[in-house]
């Protein structure tokens, strides 16, 4: 018996702990290239001898390679080039190092897949020429080139313009060779006919309401001569464009209100870098009410709704059929705001059976309007079960003649008339009760006293009596 407590129990544990540890290692070293090392997340491969001929590959259909993270490669003078599907399987590469190899040549959509990628460090290899559309959809935060033997081009002046816009020390050590094999610092390269592109977008007013169409120009100059494009990020609305050498126009039709706020860009693009010139588009449309709930409890009583509407719509709640006239108690609250949307409740200080009954929400601007109504049940009426459904008042807030709220200051404060105040009148009538009851125990206990003196005093074996000066103080504290 103990021998078995002995086996199934923290010794069982740690032997199954150590025996997956064992079947770890022994998966990753099967799906490790040969003359590598791996990790759960890094591969490094710095062993010149026997070395590697091609980027590391972990084995087929292996979910190790997802989490790899770095990879550093070191003293491979055979490694000579990065195939388009060398690194894709790494997605969550962030880290690559290659130093003192043989790299020669990067194919253009090597990196495509590897979004997180943000540091490269390609020191002392063989690099002549290296193309900025390498890198143009990653977010490098480091780029390391020193010690490659490029070759003085219009193809390397990004790499002048990176190191600039990052503030590199590394740019000082950069070189590349002329036409007469001598260095000259990458800092100091001037190359006729070889500089950034500029975009021009030329727009109407765009302020435009649901369902419109619009049309917008761009115009791009150059040397060498930009090519340009439209980013219209994810428009939902129907769009096309048209380019021509360097004009193009993107027409937009039947324009949808989610596309409020969206921005629109044009870029030109060539050897050595990007511009683009960018609006913002605005729709306007009327309101719609998404989202309208019963009353839900937290700190207060809450009525939730959702609203779009732009410009930003004014709000009205109405409470069986007339306006409901906001105080302290009761009052609309926004939330949060989301450019067009706007997500809030109508908060209910206490809510008792007087506040039962049927709520209307109308959202309103110049653009149109929308209503929704909603029943809410806060507690039975007095003497009725809960589950039952009384009849509600006719009318418990007047029309006193409020103005639409703006959904940015919905609480109207300039009618002092507490037409909700219904806390308050419980309050005081629970206050009286409670006042008459106090004066009344008090009484009666006084009255309990004098008849107990009355009678200690009539059978006294001392004959004592009791003065008539105390009758006459008690009945002046009595009243």
């Amino acid at each position: 018996m103990s021998s078995w407590i002995r086996w199934h129990g923290p010794a069982m544990a740690r032997l199954w702990g150590f025996c997956w540890l064992v079947v770890g290692f022994w998966r990753a070293a099967l799906a490790c290239p040969t003359s590598c090392k791996c990790s759960a997340s890094r591969i490094w491969c710095s062993d010149p001898s026997p070395g590697i001929v091609a980027f590391p590959r972990l084995e087929p259909n292996s979910a190790d390679s997802e989490n790899i993270t770095e990879i550093f490669i070191a003293n491979q003078k055979r490694l000579e080039i990065i195939n388009e599907d060398d690194i894709e399987a790494y997605v969550g590469l962030r880290n690559l190092t290659i130093v003192d190899s043989g790299l020669k040549f990067v194919a253009h959509k090597a990196f495509l897949k590897n979004s997180n990628l943000q540091h490269i460090n390609f020191t002392r290899n063989k690099l002549t020429s290296l193309s900025r559309k390498h890198f143009r959809h990653l977010d490098l935060s480091e780029l390391i080139l020193v010690g490659n033997p490029f070759t003085c081009s219009c193809d390397i002046m990004w790499i002048k313009t990176f190191q600039e816009a990052k503030s590199s020390p590394d740019t000082e050590d950069l070189y590349c060779l002329n036409e007469s094999s001598k260095n000259i610092p990458l800092a100091n390269l001037q190359i006729p006919n070889c500089g950034l592109p500029s975009a021009n977008l030329a727009a109407p007013n765009l302020t435009v309401e649901e369902g419109k169409s619009i049309t917008l120009s761009c115009s791009v100059a150059g040397d060498p001569v930009p090519n340009m494009y439209w980013d219209v990020g994810n428009l939902v609305s129907k769009h096309m464009n048209e380019t021509s050498h360097t004009q193009g126009s993107l027409r937009i039709t039947n324009i949808s209100s989610d596309d409020s706020g969206k921005q629109i860009s044009c870029v030109a693009e060539n050897l050595v870098g990007e511009d683009q010139d960018s609006v913002n588009l605005t729709v306007h449309f009327a309101p719609t009410i998404t989202f309208l709930e019963s009353p839900t409890s937290d700190h207060h009583w809450c009525i939730p709704f959702t609203v779009k509407g732009n410009p930003k719509p004014a709000l009205q709640w109405f409470y069986n059929g007339a306006i409901l006239n906001e105080s302290k108690y009761i009052c609309t609250k926004i939330h949060v705001t989301n450019h067009t949307e706007y997500h809030g409740c109508l908060q209910l200080d206490n809510p008792t059976h007087m506040n039962n009954g049927d709520y209307t929400l109308i959202a309103k601007n110049e653009y149109g309007k929308d209503e929704k109504q909603i029943s809410a049940h806060f507690m039975g009426w007095p003497g009725i079960d809960d589950g039952a459904n009384p009849n509600y008042p006719d009318v418990i807030y007047e029309d006193y003649g409020t103005a639409a709220n703006d959904v940015g200051d919905t609480t109207n404060r300039s009618n002092e008339i507490p037409s909700t105040d219904v806390t308050d009148k419980t309050g005081r009538e629970h206050l009286s009760v409670y006042a008459v009851v106090v004066i009344a125990s008090v009484v009666g206990f006084c009255l309990l006293v004098m008849l107990f003196l009355l009678k200690l005093a009539r059978h006294s074996k001392f004959g004592m009596k009791v003065p008539p000066l105390f009758f006459f103080l008690f009945f002046k504290i009595i009243p």
